[in-house]
């Protein structure tokens, strides 16, 4: 089993021995040049699923993989396929939407997508050189210490990071599985495991690690589990999006997918519509992050000491937990506001360069996403840095003894999951030079400070200034590290084409 971290047992993570979100709100699609039979599912869709599990696995033998690949491939959902599941789920809605005093029943759906490391294209003898990503080429065990600032010991090739001991080893891919209930996935799981013959003398692959991640219940759906709306400012994509609400330029497919307009690199043609994918295995810390914001509650006319520990809690994130921006509505929450599409993301942080009584400059999502702080300046586009975001959450509720403690007893997260074009300009980017950089946003008049929520490395120990409205240069010492990662991998994500035509073959 997985060596679990310190009084935290990850309660979703197995380890084969050696001996209701609500379907989130997404813009309808466009007419579209993009082949979306060609593109998998959960890249610019986002696979629907009240539950998800990943299974990550290592190549045992290489060529009745590559045969039984080719016999999973059908198996894999597509953007076309997603999107007609949506309209399955939508109709459902619409035609049961009124009835009371029953059970709300979910349609059963599930998708499975798959991707691979760079050490699974070698194993399976995949050249993936002109994926051109030195991120994805070294692996995210690398990068952990060199990059992204995890705790560890030694440095370079041989930096080994406080993880999970199943993501210390070597992992070749990950197939997603995502579906309204436990029961429907674990039956899919049977059924893809028979595939590639696990649990036989002819099996092509070892399960290394399985992780469940589920839909908060109730009101907190859609909520992580600090109580934040989340999967908010998913970019829209040009070729793929239409009615497009307002907030960040829309950007080109190229930004996601390999090989579309946007990407301006050679590539193989098996990588075209393919996309990198991410994972990061986050702990959060609730109780103590919920004692934090307690003590450090903020102070003003009228205003209960719970009030004063929400805003504070909302300058660190740059929203209310009902996802409205701070930069909207500064000093008071708007429910109605948070998930509505049309208003949660119309804001630029326009003509605040040297100004944060509206929104602190080392809020989480002005450094995960800095808007005009560098759009402002002429010719500039984040276009190259965005991702899109696919989490889900894991682990129980808070419960009444670590209420009471202010301390975590059980592990519970976020399953962190984005696609982008790049890692290097994407993901790595903006945990190394926005979100751990205490001077970014730059020429600020005061040291912004690490991001609260996601910062990692030495900058913690500097603090984050902006945090009360009222003396934007009062400076606030942070805890320890409230989002802990404890595991992770560079995924490649193929095109069913990519899939087909060169890493799978025929028996």
């Amino acid at each position: 089993m997985a060596t679990p971290p310190s009084q935290q047992p990850p309660p979703s993570i197995t380890v084969p021995s050696t001996a209701s979100p609500s379907v989130p709100t997404v813009t309808q699609p466009a007419a579209s040049q993009l082949k979306l039979d060609n593109i998998q599912g959960d890249v610019l869709s986002g696979l629907p699923k009240k539950t998800e599990t990943l299974y990550f696995f290592q190549i045992t033998d290489t060529t009745k993989f590559r045969e039984d690949l080719s016999n999973f491939i059908p198996h894999i959902k597509t953007v076309a396929q997603v999107i007609q599941d949506r309209k399955t789920i939508d109709d459902y809605k619409r035609s049961h939407g009124h009835h009371t005093g029953f059970k709300a029943v979910l349609v059963p759906i599930v998708g499975a997508n798959i991707a691979f490391s760079h050490f699974g294209f070698q194993e399976l003898k995949i050249d993936d050189a002109k994926l051109a990503d030195t991120a994805f080429l070294s692996g995210q065990r690398v990068d952990a210490g060199a990059n992204l600032s995890d705790k560890g010991t030694g440095t370079g090739a041989d930096f080994v990071p406080d993880w999970e001991d199943a993501f210390k080893e070597e992992i070749h891919g990950v197939i997603l599985l995502a579906g309204d209930s436990h029961h429907t996935v674990d039956k899919k799981l049977r059924e893809i495991e028979q595939i590639f013959g696990v649990g036989g003398a002819a099996a092509s692959l070892k399960e290394v690690a399985t992780i469940r991640g589920d839909s908060r219940p109730g009101d907190q759906s859609g909520h992580e589990h600090f109580g934040f709306l989340d999967g908010v400012s998913n970019p829209a994509v040009i070729e793929f999006d239409k009615d497009i609400p307002p907030g960040p330029a829309p950007i080109n497919a190229g930004h996601i997918l390999l090989g579309e307009t946007g990407d301006t690199l050679e590539r193989d043609p098996w990588m075209v519509d393919g996309s990198f994918l991410v994972f990061r295995y986050l702990f959060q810390k609730v109780p103590e992050f919920d004692d934090f914001l307690d003590r450090n509650a903020l102070q003003g006319p009228g205003m209960t000491h719970q009030q004063g520990a929400d805003l504070l809690g909302a300058r660190l994130v740059g929203r209310w937990k009902s996802g409205a921006p701070v930069d909207i509505t500064p000093f008071e929450d708007d429910p109605e506001l948070g998930p509505d599409p049309q208003r949660n993301n119309n804001f630029h942080f326009k003509a605040e360069a040297t100004f944060q009584k509206m929104c602190p400059f080392a809020a989480h999502i002005r450094k995960t996403l800095p808007r005009d702080d560098l759009e402002r300046f002429a010719g500039f586009s984040l276009a190259k840095n965005r991702i899109m975001r696919r989490g889900i959450q894991f682990g129980p509720e808070v419960t009444k003894a670590e209420k009471t403690a202010k301390k975590t007893f059980h592990g519970r997260g976020l399953l962190f999951l984005a696609y982008q074009a790049s890692i290097v300009d994407g993901f790595q980017f903006i945990q190394k030079s926005w979100v751990n950089n205490v001077n970014f946003p730059i020429g600020t008049p005061e040291v912004p400070g690490v991001d609260p929520i996601l910062g990692q490395g030495q900058g913690r120990n500097v603090g984050v200034t902006g945090y009360d409205p009222n003396d934007p240069k009062a400076n606030l010492k942070l805890d320890a590290a409230w989002v802990i990662s404890r595991g992770g991998e560079y995924f490649f994500t193929p095109s069913i084409k990519g899939l087909t035509d060169t890493i799978a073959v025929h028996a």
